[in-house]
Protein backbone atom coordinates (compact mmCIF):
# COMPACT_ATOMS: atom_id res chain seq x y z
CA UNK A 1 0.00 0.00 0.00
CA UNK A 2 1.53 3.40 -0.97
CA UNK A 3 2.01 5.68 1.89
CA UNK A 4 1.90 9.29 2.25
CA UNK A 5 4.69 11.93 3.01
CA UNK A 6 4.27 12.26 7.15
CA UNK A 7 4.51 8.29 7.09
CA UNK A 8 7.44 7.82 4.85
CA UNK A 9 9.23 10.93 6.72
CA UNK A 10 8.06 9.20 10.31
CA UNK A 11 10.41 6.09 9.10
CA UNK A 12 13.12 7.91 8.23
CA UNK A 13 13.50 9.85 11.71
CA UNK A 14 13.40 6.47 13.57
CA UNK A 15 15.74 4.52 10.68
CA UNK A 16 19.54 3.68 12.35
CA UNK A 17 20.44 3.00 8.66
CA UNK A 18 19.81 4.22 4.87
CA UNK A 19 21.05 3.80 1.33
CA UNK A 20 22.33 6.52 -0.57
CA UNK A 21 21.94 6.77 -3.75
CA UNK A 22 23.92 8.80 -6.70
CA UNK A 23 25.60 9.00 -9.55
CA UNK A 24 29.09 10.06 -11.02
CA UNK A 25 29.73 12.32 -13.75
CA UNK A 26 30.18 9.63 -16.03
CA UNK A 27 26.50 8.49 -15.16
CA UNK A 28 27.40 5.21 -13.24
CA UNK A 29 25.05 4.78 -10.11
CA UNK A 30 26.46 4.32 -6.42
CA UNK A 31 24.45 3.10 -4.01
CA UNK A 32 26.00 3.00 -0.02
CA UNK A 33 24.71 2.36 3.21
CA UNK A 34 25.33 5.69 5.99
CA UNK A 35 24.16 6.89 8.89
CA UNK A 36 22.36 9.95 8.86
CA UNK A 37 19.86 12.67 11.27
CA UNK A 38 16.37 13.88 9.99
CA UNK A 39 16.10 17.51 10.67
CA UNK A 40 12.61 18.98 9.38
CA UNK A 41 12.68 18.91 5.25
CA UNK A 42 16.80 18.21 5.31
CA UNK A 43 18.80 15.06 6.13
CA UNK A 44 22.44 15.04 7.33
CA UNK A 45 25.58 12.82 7.11
CA UNK A 46 28.66 13.39 7.74
CA UNK A 47 32.30 11.52 7.11
CA UNK A 48 33.72 10.03 9.98
CA UNK A 49 36.18 8.52 11.19
CA UNK A 50 35.31 5.12 10.92
CA UNK A 51 38.05 3.25 8.29
CA UNK A 52 38.19 4.71 4.75
CA UNK A 53 41.16 4.74 2.07
CA UNK A 54 40.12 8.63 1.63
CA UNK A 55 38.32 11.45 3.16
CA UNK A 56 37.70 12.16 -0.52
CA UNK A 57 34.76 9.56 -0.82
CA UNK A 58 33.46 9.05 -4.37
CA UNK A 59 29.75 9.95 -3.32
CA UNK A 60 31.36 13.87 -2.71
CA UNK A 61 32.66 13.96 -6.82
CA UNK A 62 28.83 12.25 -7.14
CA UNK A 63 26.97 14.98 -5.33
CA UNK A 64 29.41 18.06 -7.00
CA UNK A 65 28.61 16.86 -10.80
CA UNK A 66 25.40 15.64 -9.83
CA UNK A 67 23.18 16.91 -6.56
CA UNK A 68 20.27 14.50 -7.55
CA UNK A 69 19.90 11.48 -4.83
CA UNK A 70 17.66 9.47 -3.04
CA UNK A 71 17.89 7.81 0.03
CA UNK A 72 15.98 4.66 1.20
CA UNK A 73 15.42 3.18 4.50
CA UNK A 74 12.90 -0.04 4.86
CA UNK A 75 12.31 -3.21 6.57
CA UNK A 76 12.41 -6.79 5.54
CA UNK A 77 10.81 -9.70 7.50
CA UNK A 78 10.06 -13.21 7.04
CA UNK A 79 6.68 -12.55 7.82
CA UNK A 80 5.81 -10.57 4.13
CA UNK A 81 3.00 -8.11 6.36
CA UNK A 82 5.76 -6.55 7.62
CA UNK A 83 7.65 -5.53 4.73
CA UNK A 84 7.82 -1.58 4.34
CA UNK A 85 10.29 1.00 2.30
CA UNK A 86 10.53 4.43 2.51
CA UNK A 87 12.32 6.98 0.09
CA UNK A 88 13.49 10.70 0.00
CA UNK A 89 14.36 12.07 -3.27
CA UNK A 90 16.05 15.24 -3.01
CA UNK A 91 19.47 18.16 -3.74
CA UNK A 92 22.79 17.22 -2.02
CA UNK A 93 25.22 19.88 -1.04
CA UNK A 94 28.50 19.40 0.43
CA UNK A 95 29.80 21.44 3.35
CA UNK A 96 33.28 21.66 5.23
CA UNK A 97 30.92 22.96 8.08
CA UNK A 98 27.40 22.75 9.28
CA UNK A 99 25.24 21.66 12.75
CA UNK A 100 26.23 17.95 12.98
CA UNK A 101 23.98 18.12 16.70
CA UNK A 102 21.19 16.28 15.31
CA UNK A 103 23.96 13.36 14.41
CA UNK A 104 25.90 12.83 17.57
CA UNK A 105 22.33 12.84 19.50
CA UNK A 106 21.53 10.13 17.16
CA UNK A 107 24.35 7.81 17.34
CA UNK A 108 26.35 7.43 20.48
CA UNK A 109 29.62 6.54 18.92
CA UNK A 110 29.70 10.17 18.30
CA UNK A 111 29.61 11.65 21.37
CA UNK A 112 33.28 11.45 22.31
CA UNK A 113 34.02 11.67 18.65
CA UNK A 114 32.15 13.94 16.36
CA UNK A 115 32.74 13.25 12.54
CA UNK A 116 35.37 16.26 11.55
CA UNK A 117 34.70 15.43 7.43
CA UNK A 118 32.36 17.20 5.19
CA UNK A 119 28.81 17.25 6.12
CA UNK A 120 26.15 16.25 3.30
CA UNK A 121 22.65 18.06 3.60
CA UNK A 122 19.83 16.65 1.37
CA UNK A 123 17.52 19.38 0.47
CA UNK A 124 14.12 16.50 0.59
CA UNK A 125 11.79 17.38 -1.77
CA UNK A 126 9.56 14.20 -1.58
CA UNK A 127 8.82 11.35 0.47
CA UNK A 128 7.22 8.23 -0.60
CA UNK A 129 6.86 4.89 1.25
CA UNK A 130 5.50 1.66 0.45
CA UNK A 131 4.44 -1.01 3.19
CA UNK A 132 2.77 -4.41 2.71
CA UNK A 133 0.49 -4.66 6.17
CA UNK A 134 -2.68 -3.79 4.38
CA UNK A 135 -2.20 -4.78 1.21
CA UNK A 136 -0.82 -8.45 2.20
CA UNK A 137 -4.21 -8.83 4.60
CA UNK A 138 -6.55 -7.16 2.34
CA UNK A 139 -6.90 -4.30 5.20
Amino acid sequence: MRRDRDWAWARFAEARVARLATVSAAGAPRLVPIVFAVTGERLITAVDHKPKSTTRLARLDDIAANPAVALLVDEYDEDWTQLWWARADGRASVHDSFDIAPLVAKYPPYAGRPPAGPVIVVEVARWTGWSAADSLTGG
